[in-house]
């Protein structure tokens, strides 16, 4: 295992050195030797960033919209982060897309720092990586950290696990983008951002997510009415009406006491990947062996059910 001065990496990051927070995340993605060494040293700086979350259906302009909200967050002086989720490339395995391309406005800015990061197979909108690489966005001094996911639509949920505000965004004319919703995405919604309002259209468009709203609601922690937002974002149209929602909804979770809620539910996660993955590790080391083999060739001739192998299987491991 190679020598990595893990403390002095986290120092530097911490003073604003891009090249040791880039190198950091790249050591999560990696599942490097190293990672346990990681946490360990980023744990005392982590849980002061606001998260956000940006989700939707493909098209919609979320690149377009996150670039938007750096702009704005960067007006308040604020150190910002940015994961953006891309699908992964079927030959090298990166990200396909390249979300960093598309936010150029800000790649010269010390104070913002942008990261896409492959899925490699990971569903739900978010790669394996994510939460620990928010980690290391958080301990670097980062004050908002904005999560823009892959855009495959209704499966795309994991963000609300991750998010402290979940936006999802629709836009007019995109003929599933309320069958989405309908489907997963509305129920993760804290606020729903109407982009490309310009467009014919944007009006119903508003009207459904209203009378969708309307339908039902969460029933999970107290009650929130997700604000609906007309954006134009790549004129900047409409920057203040969602910045002025998101404070609103960060408000509301602090004087509910839902922010702190959030965040236990989001570390609960995170303890139960690690352990899961850990046990998948451990269980892999058998499956070669004759243990596996054995209970297997049991089970198949009816003499062991697969309940009882399984904690046999545990219990060896």
């Amino acid at each position: 295992m190679s020598r990595v001065d893990i403390p002095a990496l986290v120092a530097d990051a911490r003073s604003g050195q891009a090249r040791a927070v880039a190198r950091l995340i790249s050591l999560v993605e990696d599942e490097s030797p190293h990672l346990r060494a990681v946490a360990v040293a980023l744990t005392p700086f982590v849980g002061r960033a606001r998260v956000l979350g940006l989700t939707g259906p493909p098209g919609v302009g979320k690149s377009t919209a996150t670039s938007m909200l750096i702009a704005a967050f960067r007006a308040r002086d604020l150190r910002v982060g940015v994961l953006a989720i891309d699908p992964s490339s079927p030959f090298s395995g990166g990200a396909l897309l390249g979300d960093r391309i598309r936010m150029h406005d800000h790649a010269t800015d010390p104070a913002v720092f942008i990261r896409s990061m492959a899925t490699r197979g990971h569903l739900g909108g978010l790669a394996t990586a994510t939460p620990q690489a928010l980690r290391v966005l958080d301990a670097a001094g980062c004050d908002v950290v904005l999560i823009e996911t892959v855009g495959v639509g209704q499966s795309e949920v994991d963000i609300v696990g991750l998010a402290d505000t979940t936006v999802v965004l629709l836009a007019p004319g995109m003929g599933d983008g309320i069958q989405a919703a309908k489907a997963g995405i509305l129920e993760i919604a804290d606020v729903f951002v109407v982009n490309k309002a310009d467009r014919d259209g944007a009006e119903q468009t508003v009207r459904d997510l209203k009378h969708m709203i309307s339908l039902g609601r969460r029933s999970l922690g107290p009650a929130w009415r997700q604000p609906i937002v007309a954006t134009v974002a790549s004129a900047g149209e409409g920057v203040d009406e969602v910045m002025a929602a998101l404070d609103t909804h960060h408000d509301w979770l602090v004087s509910h006491g839902e922010l702190d809620a959030r965040r236990a539910r989001r570390a609960e996660r995170e303890i139960e990947a690690i352990a899961v993955a850990s046990l998948r590790s451990r269980l892999g080391g058998v499956r070669g062996g004759e243990a596996l083999s054995g209970l297997a060739r049991r089970v198949a001739a009816g003499e062991l059910d697969p309940y009882a192998a399984a904690d046999t299987l545990i219990a060896g491991t």
